[in-house]
């Protein structure tokens, strides 16, 4: 999971805009021959010392690495800078507020968006380490495959999306509250490979994972909740989820993870019409 909005208050030291001038070179030993296109990569942490590691290992191909991290207390910051990482210790704006600020503040152009709890796979490095210095593309689009539990998500809601997550910095911006999302103005292009996403380490932070996001909703939408929303979305995500993109074929953990997305829904959604109709509590 990525940081919480109560995460650490020091502010980072202030940076030149979007459209300063920037030297994209590598700052830490070379540990691989790099890509063609020069690639930040960024990584947003709080106290992910026993996952941040991997997924810096992950990319050796970068110019550049930067963690902004917002009141780890677990060595996250001693760890990332050992490993060649440039940190920023930030105050923590909410989740599309810190990428956009990460965007001003990269030495490179093109962007790679990375949770400390992620890794690229072999075939998603030979994809980016085989790009063109100046590509044609604005963004592209990446794959993200989920493992829950130990356990590999073929199918359903928590199965493998393609999203957004490396762009070009001066024709992209991240936007949404909840779930933010890249958006790019300009063409996109999928690669081939996964980024690997292991994003609980039990039960108990899949559950508070749940409790902090139907808040998160509840407290940034203005979508208008009714009585059928709290009612019928949530049977309808577990239709949807295990049944019409083929959540069953995971088995045990496919049922799981359909209920456990019927109850994010009807918990987002009832907690949003409550909030609706008794807003002094």
């Amino acid at each position: 999971p990525e940081p919480s909005p109560s995460g650490g208050s020091r502010l980072g030291r202030r940076h030149s805009g979007r459209g300063s001038a920037r030297s994209c070179r590598r700052r830490y030993p070379v540990r691989s021959p790099g890509s063609l296109l020069q690639i930040s990569v960024v990584i947003l942490s709080k106290n992910e010392a026993d996952r941040i590691g991997a997924a810096i290992a992950s990319v050796p191909f970068a110019q550049e690495i930067l963690v902004l991290d917002s009141g780890s207390e677990d060595g996250t910051v001693d760890l990332a800078r050992s490993l060649g990482a440039r940190v920023e210790e930030v105050d923590w704006p909410g989740f599309p507020q810190q990428r956009n600020r990460a965007m001003e503040r990269v030495s490179c152009d093109w962007v790679l968006f990375l949770d400390a709890d992620e890794v690229i796979d072999p075939t998603l490095r030979a994809a980016l380490e085989a790009l063109p210095e100046t590509p044609p593309e604005r963004g592209f689009l990446l794959t993200r495959e989920n493992i829950w539990l130990g356990h590999r998500v073929r199918a359903g809601s928590f199965g493998p999306k393609r999203m957004s997550r490396m762009a070009h910095r001066k024709h992209s911006t991240w936007v949404s509250e909840v779930h933010e999302i890249l958006k790019v103005d300009g063409p996109t292009r999928a690669l081939p490979g996964r980024i690997v996403h292991q994003p609980y380490r039990s039960m108990r932070e899949h559950l508070q994972s749940i409790d902090f996001y139907t808040g998160l909703f509840a407290e940034k939408t203005e979508k208008r909740a009714r009585i059928w929303d709290v009612l019928l979305r949530p049977p309808l995500h577990f239709v949807k989820a295990y049944l019409l993109q083929g959540g069953f074929v995971d088995g045990v953990a496919g049922w799981m993870l359909a209920w456990l997305g019927a109850a994010y829904v009807a918990l987002k959604w009832g907690r949003t019409w409550r909030k609706q109709r008794m807003p002094a509590e």
